[in-house]
């Protein structure tokens, strides 16, 4: 799944390994810098593990930028995954830099765990709820802010959206996909989870039929309900197949952790989440996690409900996301 599980021939400790890697998608190095440490570190949170004891930082400078970027943009990159990593808990004590004809950033997390520290991404249960800890919608707000420069592009889309609307949708998925899933994978361990992935270039879908074949039950993933960035659902409507966001198989970047909950901790899951992100941040007003759907008897596949109900996240700092006051826990209720 999302890491290697190594056992270790002392005392019963086993090494937990991950790598990752990919192109820019945002203007800003520092901010790209850190997107690409939580995308790294995503993998070992959504096994529940909360500490890293290293990791590497994988570099390839692009061949085509002069002297004067290059020594402008690296040094940003290199100190947001390294900011990231300190944010983390641990440190980036090494790595490797190559020329190459486009910038790539990645890295390597590892950490030796006692067989408490992590779960299994295998024991979901019929009657489980299922959880996902960032709104969905990051490729389409990433696409939709370059647009803003591209009239052909931008006139499938301005009936639908502002281009407020889309610098606030960017601003709101760099911040989202820069977000550690740290604090989610604390609370696997407090509420109980069977089973958890992280959300990334395959899609919530993708990921939920990757997650489903794991388990040890027959079960099947059904989703009813789609968090996603303000507007971005209309967005990807106007674009017709080039998205198909709501099909589920639109990719993410750093996104949330797919969680595996026992119903009766899935609320709590949820609330303490939203308590914890908007101390920090948040991701959005209404930030936190929400319940998307459930587990029940089935031949280990996933499937998203016809009209599946959409839940508007709106951007942190928007008026909408000032309006949004309410203090109810969420719903365990997905029919």
């Amino acid at each position: 799944m999302d890491s290697a599980v190594i056992p270790l021939r002392h005392g019963g400790l086993s090494l937990v390994q991950t790598t990752d890697f990919f192109y820019p998608l945002v203007e800003d190095p520092y901010m790209m810098g850190r997107i690409a440490c939580a995308n790294v570190l995503s993998d070992l949170y959504a096994m529940g593990i909360t500490e890293c004891d290293n990791m590497l930082m994988l570099l390839s400078v692009s061949q085509k930028m002069n002297e004067k970027d290059r020594e402008r943009v690296m040094p940003l990159m290199i100190r947001g995954f390294r900011d990231a990593a300190e944010e983390g808990g641990t440190s980036v004590t090494g790595g490797q830099t190559v020329i190459n004809p486009w910038i790539i950033v990645g890295g390597v997390a590892s950490v030796v765990c006692q067989p408490n520290e992590f779960i299994m991404p295998d024991g979901a249960v019929p009657g489980d709820v299922l959880v996902l800890t960032k709104p969905l919608g990051t490729r389409v707000a990433v696409n939709a802010y370059l647009w803003i420069d591209q009239p052909e592009k931008w006139n499938k889309i301005k009936l639908v959206v502002t281009k407020e609307e889309v610098i606030e949708a960017y601003q709101e998925a760099m911040f989202s996909m820069a977000t550690l899933n740290r604090t989610a994978a604390g609370l696997m361990h407090k509420y109980q989870a069977h089973a958890a992935t992280d959300v990334t270039g395959f899609g919530l879908l993708g990921h939920a039929n990757n997650l489903a074949r794991q388990q040890q039950n027959e079960v099947a993933f059904v989703i009813h309900n789609l968090p996603i960035i303000a507007k971005m659902a209309a967005i990807s409507k106007a674009c017709g197949n080039l998205f198909n966001l709501l099909q589920g198989t639109s990719a993410e970047t750093s996104g949330g952790l797919l969680v595996c909950l026992p119903r009766e901790q899935a609320a709590k899951f949820c609330s303490e989440m939203k308590n914890l992100s908007s101390g920090a941040g948040g991701q959005g007003a209404v930030g936190g996690a929400w319940i998307i759907g459930i587990v029940e008897k089935g031949d280990r596949h996933a499937r998203i409900i016809d009209k599946p109900r959409i839940i508007e996240v709106p951007p942190r700092g928007s008026q909408a996301a000032n309006q949004e006051n309410s203090s109810t826990s969420p719903d365990p209720s997905v029919s």
